[in-house]
């Protein structure tokens, strides 16, 4: 036997990982016959390190790709990595910064990109060797990035598409604007934070109270220079009157502001006045819209305020927000100031600063058409949501979708295809294609949503033909979490099926995949969102290193349910630790003990215990496979977990040492075969070792999933088997309870006299004696104690002699000290019971819980004294 003396994990993976790659064993081909199975990876961006959440999307998608190898199928994982525009170029102009003193604009465009570059060549391998640590079975040949040639030319492809049917437009729309970063940014890297400012209350109109004015409200002052309106409800009879009119603004006097009535202002909030500034609010910009007001931009790209021809521009923003305030203050306008004031407000994901809604020149992709194409491809079955319970979010999604801003204020990304001539003329060039000599090219790039979005059929060779679209798109299911079904998984669908409208599409399919599984988030233990402010967040790569990428996968496996989040804690990797641990050392000792796997005996000439462990490893085998094909990984897992720690190696395994024939070697072999087949997709590494060990076999790989023939054959269930071995579990249990509570250490014999026969357990006594420590009695066998044990057949006394066995006096003061602490929970337990306020109080359900304490404490003290009153 080659298996080492304890399970190492860090001593095994990398090797096992590597020759794995080398075999070929993930690389797909799609010349073969078998049926296609084909998952693409959430590109991840480059510039990062795999989190827990990540370790848990690859961990699922690990299995299914595992197990669907074993099943038959060929299967393509596709890897690759996403540019991250926005991540990316900060990153880079960081570095610059601090060795070269140097911005972006101290250089040429195709300087910096090419610096650029260089970046991802020396530092954008990390998240490849995070995953090989953890095992993701991915074809490394056809790994992709989101702007290799081929990807750029899908961008352009279907870019040029949408723009040429009329899908992509320039416009002034509001847009989030990064001030730092000096770019419009997207919804998802907008983070929304409990900031203290301050609310300040502004009059506007006349000083006399007895001529018109409204006073409004505000938490960013500055953007008063952009006012030119104020709001109020149609039914508001308090400003009826001043609806139509104007008020002057008190630093631009040619600026006049209308009073308009609207729906969306809320007369009882504040004043039930609301200031409106188009072109800096998303709220203002709408009701700017449906009122045809001006749209005035004061501030510049830096957030500086600019244009307004006040004494104000040149400042930034929150500088302006001071003196405006001030200068407000002088005029006698500032009528009420609330400080700290606690609100929300947008900040920048990537630069930290609070985003500045913004009137911006962008391009859009208009929504309507696409999103109606993605919500019917669910509503109409093509695609199946998993779980079902997510629809209606996806559908609130879709079915109210705005256009889609894709341009980028950046030099690193997929450069728009738009040439501008010199008389006006635009032109929208193709990846074929060339822009007509003196034609300019847009300067902004394309979000990075936008590459992603063709990111299932994109990286198979699309707009080409090619033998990977052919076999496995569409493909057979995406994994992502919950939190990007928006952002990502509907954009996709949207990209999806329109290429699938194009002439000569090449898809062979409207949607990109037939099955969408969300799962949840990874949260700390206390069910708390990990983060750096918390300091509860935890790095897998920690876990591999102290337990093994097989602990690290199986706790969040073990734990995944479809859309529920995740709490996990170093508990809960001990524990799978532990499971590899076991696992580890049953086998090792299964085979020190001539387990062997070969052709199961003939039913008839097992014993019961045979047949049962067969049987139950076909019941566990069926629900494992019902819940994988359902994506209820934590429900697979558990059983996997429960049956094999629980049945097969503290029960069956103890069995087997007093069985010791060659039918249940076989038996056992076979048992821990299959367990390792429904293992490894989430434990790749241990059953690996294991089961070549065990098998002779040379990886588990491409070995076949089990079916009912490797367990019980397909018959029957031998319900006359399991009722013996579950009568002869609880005759043990209750003979090991006994013992124990009448003092008897673990490890020593004592003789019982038991009526096997009576009770339908012939065959067992063997089993019964080994497990529960009882020699068969002497003829001249005396019995100090007894127990009646209540089995399916009748009850069954057993008579032990533990004379012998017991030390009185050791035993009378452990049980006077288990007295002690009985009595003591039954006083507190009977205190809070009689108190009136208490249960006046309380919940139902934490007073019953009280009760059952009460009711253990009671049965415990009257058990103590019963036993001391026997010593």
């Amino acid at each position: 036997m080659n298996l080492p003396k304890s399970w190492e994990p860090a001593a095994v993976e990398s090797e096992l990982y590597e020759h794995w790659v080398d075999k070929g064993y993930f690389t797909a081909d799609p010349t073969s016959k078998k049926p296609a199975f084909s998952i693409v990876l959430p590109p991840p961006n480059v510039t990062g390190q795999l989190h827990m959440g990540h370790a848990l999307d690859h961990t699922l998608m690990d299995a299914i790709a595992r197990r669907k190898r074993m099943q038959g199928f060929e299967v393509l994982w596709l890897p690759g990595m996403d540019h991250a525009g926005i991540a990316t170029q900060t990153k880079v102009e960081a570095q610059l910064k601090e060795t070269e003193g140097k911005d972006r604009f101290d250089y040429e465009r195709e300087e910096f990109v090419e610096k650029v570059w260089e970046w991802k060549r020396e530092y954008g391998g990390k998240i490849g060797r995070q995953m090989r640590a953890i095992g993701d079975s991915v074809d490394w040949s056809r790994e992709r990035f989101t702007m290799d040639e081929g990807l750029s030319r899908a961008v352009q492809t279907i870019f040029k598409n949408l723009y040429d049917q009329g899908l992509i437009y320039r416009a002034n729309r509001l847009v989030n604007w990064s001030p730092v970063l000096e770019t419009a940014v997207s919804d998802i890297e907008v983070v929304y934070k409990d900031v203290e400012g301050e609310l300040v209350s502004i009059r506007y109109g006349s000083l006399d109270d007895n001529e018109p004015h409204v006073i409004v409200a505000t938490t960013r002052v500055e953007t008063m220079l952009g006012d030119v309106a104020v709001a109020v409800h149609p039914d508001d009879e308090r400003y009826a009157d001043l609806v139509g009119t104007t008020l002057d603004h008190p630093f631009l006097p040619e600026r006049k502001m209308i009073v308009v009535a609207d729906d969306y202002v809320d007369p009882e909030f504040g004043t039930g006045a609301v200031k409106i500034t188009p072109a800096h609010d998303p709220n203002d910009y709408a009701l700017g819209v449906r009122h045809n007001l001006d749209m005035p931009t004061v501030m510049d790209s830096k957030g500086r305020i600019s244009g307004t021809g006040t004494q104000f521009d040149g400042m930034d923003r929150f500088e302006a927000r001071v003196k405006i305030r001030e200068a407000l203050a002088e005029q006698g306008r500032i009528v009420g100031e609330k400080r700290p004031y606690v609100h929300s407000v947008g900040h920048s994901e990537r630069s930290g600063e609070p985003i500045e809604p913004r009137l911006s020149l962008q391009w859009f992709v208009k929504v309507e058409q696409l999103a109606k194409m993605a919500g019917d491809a669910i509503r109409e079955g093509d695609t199946t949501i998993h779980p079902k319970s997510a629809e209606p979010r996806y559908f609130e999604w879709v079915d109210d979708m705005h256009d889609w801003c894709i341009s980028r204020q950046l030099w690193w990304g997929h450069r728009i295809p738009i040439f501008y001539g010199p008389n006006g003329d635009i032109v929208c060039v193709g990846p074929d294609e060339q822009a007509p000599e003196g034609y300019e090219q847009d300067p902004d790039v394309l979000d990075t949503w936008f590459s992603s979005a063709l990111w299932p059929f994109s990286t198979m060779g699309w707009p080409d033909s090619t033998p990977e679209l052919d076999k496995f798109y569409p493909t057979s299911v995406l994994v992502t979490a919950y939190d990007i079904l928006f952002f990502w998984v509907a954009r996709m669908m949207m990209f999806g099926t329109f290429a699938a409208t194009l002439p000569d599409n090449k898809l062979g399919s409207n949607v990109p995949f037939t099955d969408l599984y969300l799962h949840g988030l990874v949260r700390d233990e206390h069910g708390r969102k990990m983060s750096k402010s918390l300091g509860n967040g935890i790095d897998p790569m920690d876990w591999v290193r102290d337990y093994g990428a097989d602990a690290l996968r199986f706790t969040l496996a073990r734990g995944a349910n479809p859309g529920v989040d995740l709490p996990v804690g170093e508990d809960s990797a001990q524990s799978s630790r532990n499971f590899a641990t076991k696992l580890f050392n049953a086998t090792k000792f299964a085979l020190m003990n001539g387990a062997r796997v070969d052709a199961l005996p003939p039913r008839e000439e097992l014993t019961d215990a045979d047949r049962w462990i067969l049987d139950r490893l076909e019941e566990v085998r069926g629900q494992v496979d019902a819940y994988l094909d359902n994506y209820q990984f934590a429900k697979a897992n558990e059983a996997l977990y429960q049956f094999t720690w629980g049945e097969l190696c503290d029960w069956y395994l103890e069995i087997a040492k007093s069985q010791r024939g060659e039918h249940t070697k076989i038996v056992l072999g076979r048992s821990l075969d299959v367990v390792l087949r429904l293992l490894h997709p989430v434990m790749p590494f241990i059953t690996e070792v294991l089961w070549k060990e065990l098998t002779g076999g040379d990886t588990l790989c491409t070995a076949a999933w089990p079916t009912a023939e490797d367990t019980n054959g397909g018959v029957a269930i031998d319900d006359v088997a399991r009722r013996r071995i579950a009568d002869q579990e609880k005759l043990i249990t209750e003979i090991r309870r006994f013992r124990s509570d009448q003092g008897v250490k673990p490890s020593q014999k004592v003789p019982a006299r038991i009526d096997f026969a009576a009770v339908d357990l012939n065959g067992q006594e063997d089993a019964v004696r080994s497990l529960a420590r009882v020699d068969v009695p002497a003829e001249t066998f005396a019995a100090s104690a007894s127990i009646e044990v209540r089995l399916s057949q009748g009850t069954v006394v057993v008579e032990l002699d533990t004379s012998g066995a017991v030390d009185k006096d050791a035993e009378r003061k452990r049980l006077e000290k288990d007295l002690a602490a009985a009595q003591k929970e039954l006083d507190t337990t009977a205190k809070k019971l009689a108190n009136e306020a208490f249960l006046a109080k309380a919940p139902e359900a934490v007073v019953q819980k009280i009760r059952n304490r009460q009711q253990v404490a009671q049965e415990e003290c009257a058990r103590i004294t019963a036993r001391l009153e026997e010593l």
